[in-house]
Parts: structure tokens; sequence; C-alpha cells
């Protein structure tokens, strides 16, 4: 029996390191099946936008659960050879943008968003230098809807192991004339400002709210309420061009009043952004209203600046108004953004200013936002400046794309520049003084 204690003692040692060995391998691959990793395809369906021409009620409600920006800067991933990126300084990053990280207009930096949101924070603005093809300024932020329609954005998703370089309905990529095969890309990132975009977060994730009854808006007028008015910038003749929601789309409540209100103004020529003909035929009452008897383009264009549709559909519109008479109402869904927008190049080419285009854009937002508990409260001053600051952006990002440089210093002749840019679209000299002579 002496002789099996040995035996024994040995056998129960190696059965416990047994265990123990167990034990570590599963808590080692527990550890590891807690940390999945995000795919292309995955960041795509976050990033991605919906196709309809215009943003619904229920999409503008956006959620008022505020992103976690606090982030610990003390160490900095600089392994380059697993991240393909090089820290140069505290705030720069360089990366090597590669042919499969060009795909569906957005551009895929192989580099961790958590490591990326070390050195920068959600809310920041960066400077984003693509070798060869543009230097840009964008946020750094987690969704496309993060930023207003046409605004560009360094997409990092925590958990992720990628950053994306993409747009709101817009392909990135094409409107800086990227494809694959132009890679490899060298691109770096630095700090542009710190937390110089966390108002505009708050305001895209915060203030968006808008409801469908008049009684939600006691202290606007009908006008507002229906975000009708004329256009009164320097150049734009008396009762010449009017702006407003549609006049025939039921479910925002506000068609009634815009079609009463049109008629009340005289409008003989509509211009519907949103709608086709059919889609437009497809709701209810229309041939009993006033806007059916008149002079319509439908062009059903979706609130995509850059792309070659929403170019197209700019020029018929125009084409339309040079062949009929005023006055002319400009229209989509809500009268926001691709209204909001070919308002604002009619001003720019009639001369209008600087603040005079801002005002008009901005007046829309206060038209609609914000809604609290069934009533409106009226956006404050810093919020109207952010949705100033847009039209301005949107309108030198886009001329910029077709190569026409907008100062940043005033006075800037918007009246130049606009005629540039619509030659660039096709339009004709002819066809320019024809669209001004119908506007003054």
């Amino acid at each position: 029996m002496r002789k099996k204690w040995p035996i024994l003692v040995g056998l129960l040692v190696c059965t416990q390191a047994f265990l123990a060995c167990s034990n570590s391998v599963s808590t080692f691959v527990a550890n590891e099946t807690e940390k999945p990793q995000t795919t292309t395809e995955e960041i795509a369906t976050v990033l991605e936008e919906p196709t309809e021409p215009d943003t619904s009620v229920q999409e503008i409600a956006i959620s008022d659960t505020a992103s976690d920006t606090t982030v610990t800067v003390d160490t900095v991933n600089t392994d380059t050879t697993t991240h393909d990126a090089a820290l140069e300084d505290s705030n720069e990053l360089h990366f090597t943008l590669e042919e499969d990280g060009i795909t569906s207009g957005k551009m895929y930096l192989n580099y961790p968003a958590d490591s990326f949101l070390i050195r920068f924070e959600i809310g920041d603005i960066v400077t984003v230098a693509i070798d060869g093809y543009d230097t840009l300024e964008m946020p750094v932020a987690e969704s496309s809807s993060d930023v207003p329609i046409a605004g560009f954005l360094v997409a990092a998703i925590k958990g992720s192991d990628q950053l994306v370089l993409t747009a709101h309905n817009a392909k990135l990529a094409s409107v800086l004339g990227i494809t694959a095969e132009n890679a490899p890309i060298e691109v770096s990132v630095s700090l542009k400002e710190k937390g110089g975009y966390l108002l505009g977060l708050d305001i895209m994730r915060n203030t968006q709210y808008m409801d469908t009854y008049i009684e939600s808006y006691p202290d606007l007028s009908v006008e507002e309420f229906a975000n009708f008015r004329e256009v009164h910038t320097t150049g734009m003749g008396e009762h010449k061009l009017y702006r407003s929601s549609s006049p025939i789309y039921l479910y925002l409540g506000r068609n009634y009043y815009v079609d009463s209100l049109a008629q009340a103004a005289g409008v003989t020529t509509f211009i519907n952004l949103a709608d086709s003909e059919s889609s437009a035929y497809s709701n209810k009452g229309y041939e009993t209203t006033y806007y059916s008897t008149q002079n319509i383009i439908f062009l059903g264009v979706p609130p995509e600046f850059f792309s070659e549709i929403f170019k197209v559909g700019l020029v018929i519109g125009f084409r339309y108004m040079i062949e009929h008479e005023g006055p002319y109402l400009v229209h989509c869904t809500y009268g926001m953004d691709r209204t909001g927008f070919m308002i604002a190049v009619l001003e720019a080419l009639m001369g209008a200013t600087t603040e005079e285009i801002q005002d008009d854009y901005a007046k829309t937002f206060s038209n609609y936002f914000t809604v609290v508990n069934g009533k409106q409260v009226a956006l404050n001053e810093q919020q109207i400046d952010f949705f100033k600051a847009v039209v301005l952006r949107n309108l030198k990002a886009v001329y910029h794309a077709e190569g026409i440089d907008v100062p940043d210093t005033e006075p800037i002749d918007w009246a130049s520049a606009t005629e540039r840019y619509l030659e660039k679209l096709g339009v004709t000299q002819e066809e320019i003084f024809a669209l001004k002579e119908q506007l003054k």
C-alpha cells in the first residue's frame, strides 16, 4: 500500500493541473467572444440612408439619447503593422486607403474606431487630407444622420475595426472622383477644432421634432405653419418667387393651407421637386385643388445635391420657369432640403447677400422645430446660427465639386459664382439671362 501512495498523489496533482488549464482556456474563449468585430457590411447598414426623397416625421423625431463622448487620452496605439496607420504627432494620423476600402461611395480606413477615439472624440471637427484629391473639414460622428443632408463626416462606430469617410445622402467617393482603381491613396486626419461639432450633434439628435397640427404652433402664423413665404432677397422681383411645403401631401397636415395661400398669391407655375406625376395624382383630393389647375413640372428628385439626377432636375426646373410665366412656387415635401437648396441657388443668382440667403434658409427650421409635449419651443440663437451655416456650407461644397471655389471672406459675389455653377450644369448664357429676366 505504501508503494501506491506516490502514484496516487501524482495522479491527483495531474488531475488538478488539467482542470486548471481547462478553466483558463474557457475563460480566454469567453472573453474573446465578448468582443465581436463589426464587419464592413454592418457598418454600411448603420450608415445607410433612406432612399425616399424626403425624411418622414418619424425619421425626424430622432432619439434624445446623447452619445458618450468621454474619451481618456492617455495612450495611443501606434502599431503601424497591425493598423496601417502611423501617428505623426499628438493630433495627426496617416492612413492608406486601399482598393477594397472604396465601395458604394464610402471610403473605409483600416483602423479601429476605439483607437481613433482615444485621439479624437465624437463631436470634434477634423481636417481630412486625401492626397491628390481634396482637403475637407468634417465632424467626427457615429452616423450620417448626425450631419445635415449633403454633410460629410468621419464615422467612428465604437467596436468597429474600421473608420468610414462618408456623407449624408451623397456618395463621397464619387463627389471627389475617387474609384477603386485610384487606390492606394494616402489620407491624413488632423484636429481642426476640439468639440467644434458638439452643438451640431445636439441639434441633429435632439431638436428635430415637428407636428402635423397647427395647434402645436400657437406662436406661428398660418403662413409660417405652412412654411409658405415669398422670397424677398436682393434682386428678386415682387410677387415673383414663393416657397412652401407640399400643397398636395396629406400627411404633413399643411397641404390645404399651402394650396389656399398659393391661390391667394396668384401662383401660376409650380416646381415640384418631390413627386412624379403619378405619385402626385395619387394624393386623395388632388383633382379638386387649385394646384392641379396650374402649370406644374414634376421632377421627383432625391435630396442628393451632388448627384447627376439632382443636377439634371435643377436644370429642367429652371428651363420650365423660363418657358412659363410666374409667379412661381418651389416646393418638395417639407420645403426644407431640396427646396432650400434650389431657392438658395436662385437667390444667389439674383444677387442676394450671404445674410439674406442664410436668413431665408433658417426660417424653415424655425417654422418646424422643436415641438415638445404638443407645443413648439422656439429655436434659440445658437440653433438658428447652425442652420444658417448649413446653407452656406452646402452651396460652397456643391459649387466646389464643380470646380468653383467660393471665398470665405465677405462680400461674396454669389451671382457670378452661381452663373458659373449653372454653366457647369449645362445651362447656357442665354438661358441664364432669360431666367433672371423672369425673376426680376
